[in-house]
């Protein structure tokens, strides 16, 4: 497997928080490579069909499509040569209502998904004035319009799966603190204990968000991380254990094997491209 190419956010105005291309420029600039970035990626399909993998899933593309992927997620585009559509590149702390930068805050969410009938109009009306506005000549007004523009589009092209659900404070924290901490605290009461509540308390929490307890999330998190490391970073598996804060490497053979039925040198074989 080739190495990840690892990019930063680096947009042509180097004020903007806000960057938007077409998938015709994107075509100009791929180079077929496994990527991970440090910003978001909300991509928006008109026509065309193509294909994109992010982490260990495949997706295909369509009219309609919308692709959510979030910084550090490993993706690659695949046949594009007929897709068109904008991509809206942008920065985490680019929301700037506090709606939007929680749907943008959330980890573990990238994701592709078709638009239904009433939220494309919406969709691609919100795309365009935040297209327009990119592409206006930077003043003091720039970063505050295009943050608000870009508020406006992450709330009508957020995944269904999260849209309709009522604000979770506490499973937002958790998450948060999670993806601080996952590689040093395998234990959801040291999540409690740091929050201020109980296991219980925390895994119903979870649970009303994600359809999972805690305990689940925070094991599927170690897995995903895991099995990024063994792939794309290549480590063994007796590395990629300590990395992840495993006491030594049979104990992290063992939590794989009962996450993922392999032991981790099994899927790392296995997953090799």
């Amino acid at each position: 497997m080739t190495a990840i190419r690892q990019l930063a956010y680096q947009p042509p105005d180097t004020v903007s928080p806000v960057e938007t291309m077409s998938f015709s420029r994107l075509r100009h600039l791929d180079t077929g490579s496994t990527q991970r970035g440090d910003f978001h990626v909300l991509a928006v399909v008109r026509r065309g069909q193509g294909r994109v993998s992010i982490d260990f899933s495949e997706h295909s593309l369509a009219a309609r499509t919308v692709v959510w992927i979030r910084p550090g997620v490993v993706h690659r585009w695949d046949r594009l040569g007929t897709v068109s559509g904008e991509l809206v590149l942008f920065v985490p702390t680019a929301p700037l209502t506090a709606a939007s930068r929680d749907l943008a805050a959330a980890s573990g969410t990238s994701a592709c998904w078709l638009a239904g009938d009433p939220e494309w109009p919406l969709i691609t009306a919100a795309l365009g004035h935040l297209r327009v506005e990119a592409g206006a000549k930077p003043d003091g007004r720039t970063g505050e319009l295009l943050g608000l523009l870009l508020s406006a589009l992450v709330l009508r092209a957020a995944p269904p799966s999260g849209a309709d659900k009522p604000r979770n404070d506490i499973f937002r924290r958790f998450r948060d603190a999670v993806e601080e901490e996952f590689r040093a605290h395998h234990d959801v009461g040291h999540y409690g204990s740091r929050l201020g509540y109980s296991s219980r308390t925390l895994s119903r929490s979870v649970h009303a968000a994600t359809g999972r307890g805690a305990k689940d999330y925070l094991s599927e998190r170690l897995v995903l991380e895991a099995k990024r490391l063994l792939v794309h970073d290549r480590l063994s598996p007796a590395r990629c254990g300590h990395r992840l804060g495993f006491p030594d490497a049979s104990n992290f053979s063992a939590f794989f094997l009962r996450e993922v039925g392999l032991r981790p040198g099994a899927w790392q074989t296995a997953n090799r491209g």
